[in-house]
């Protein structure tokens, strides 16, 4: 079992600059491309209201370094 639970996207993002991840620049409304020190960039694809989904939260975590208690 996952120890990741559904959330939605606005949460997830807030929680990314929250570790120290900024803005690069952004493509219309749901591309974003998200930088932080040490670590490659990250496109962070995603509506505010999406709703992601653990393994989707897995696949974040692993490129992020998100944490479940991060949310």
């Amino acid at each position: 079992m996952s120890s990741w639970r559904s959330s939605k996207a606005r949460r997830v993002l807030a929680a990314l600059l929250r570790l120290g991840w900024q803005s690069k620049r952004q493509a219309g409304t749901s591309h974003r491309v998200l930088e932080r020190d040490g670590w490659p960039d990250f496109v962070f694809a995603f509506h505010d209201s999406d709703e992601v989904g653990p393994r989707m939260l897995a696949r974040i975590a692993k490129r992020t370094g998100l944490k479940p208690e991060d949310l």
